[in-house]
């Protein structure tokens, strides 16, 4: 994947998440309205309230992870904020320190690690992210790691040399994103632990 194919992926994928949270926004909003109207707020309602706000999480997310980067900033809050809620309901317990602000590129390269990551712990654990400086480590732990080898070794190469399932995409994307920014993505895989450092 090279650095155009990477900028216009990037372009899709803001564009679309753009053109998605408008809708789940407006749905929002109306659950909102009609709970100040007196509707009933059964199960029902209640489901839809909970599905909403989870991609609402989950667009917000893959907005900073595979949407054009820029030049901005994202602050701690707003990262802690995307995570605690892309997050908060599942088995993966994610810590953020990471100081103030970032570069979104960097924010986006470390989301792209957590995405990685959790692909290893299909039965939840933990990852901290942590920045010092320009350097990033990804922390991931838990009980029963299940990283597959041959995916694993896509983020040291240069180019993909496999079509990649979909779900994998960010193993991909991950090392055309550390070259553009002149990094690039190490890990080291142990039986109860993986990091990634750039």
């Amino acid at each position: 994947m090279n650095g155009a194919d990477s900028a216009l992926g990037a372009l899709i994928g803001s564009r679309i998440c753009h053109d998605l949270i408008s809708p789940i926004g407006a749905i929002n909003n109306g659950i909102e309205l009609m709970t100040m109207a007196g509707g009933t707020k059964g199960p029902e309602m209640a489901l839809i309230e909970e599905s909403v706000g989870h991609a609402s999480a989950r667009i917000r997310f893959f907005r900073l992870a595979f949407g054009a980067a820029g030049d901005q900033m994202v602050g701690r809050d707003e990262a802690q904020a995307v995570l605690r809620d892309t997050y908060g309901a599942s088995r993966l317990r994610i810590g953020w320190d990471a100081g103030p602000a970032q570069p979104r590129n960097s924010v986006r390269l470390a989301f792209l690690g957590l995405l990685c990551l959790e692909t290893a712990l299909p039965f939840g654990g933990e990852v901290e992210i942590t920045a010092r400086g320009e350097s990033w480590t990804l922390r991931g732990s838990g009980a029963k790691l299940m990283p597959d080898p041959e995916t694993w070794a896509l983020l040291a190469e240069e180019e993909p040399r496999a079509i990649l399932a979909p779900s994998l995409v960010q193993f991909a994307l991950a090392p055309a994103v550390a070259r553009e920014a002149g990094r690039r993505i190490e890990t080291s895989i142990g039986a109860e632990e993986i990091v990634l450092t750039f």
